[in-house]
């Protein structure tokens, strides 16, 4: 594997140009979002984009649309709202 990968290295930087904008746009929605497990998930776990791209077309939508996303954007809202407490 090791002579595969020292003898191909076009091919890691040709995946490494495929993963960094889906891990980069999908780590991007579930910032804004809110949801941190799927944040941690993409984060950590490298599925050569595949779950980058599940997330941004499929989970992030069901997210979008439902009640604890719009739970999380008042929560942010109203941070932003109040002055800090001392």
């Amino acid at each position: 594997m090791e002579n595969f990968i020292i003898q191909n290295p076009w091919l890691v930087f040709a995946l490494i140009i495929w993963i960094l904008p889906w891990k980069a746009v999908a780590l991007w929605k579930s910032a804004r979002i809110g949801s941190k497990a799927w944040f941690i998930v993409l984060l950590v776990v490298n599925t050569l984009g595949i779950l980058e791209i599940l997330y941004i077309y499929v989970f992030s939508k069901k997210c979008s649309n439902s009640q604890c996303c719009q739970s999380n954007s008042e929560k942010l809202s109203e941070q932003q709202i109040q002055p800090p407490v001392q």
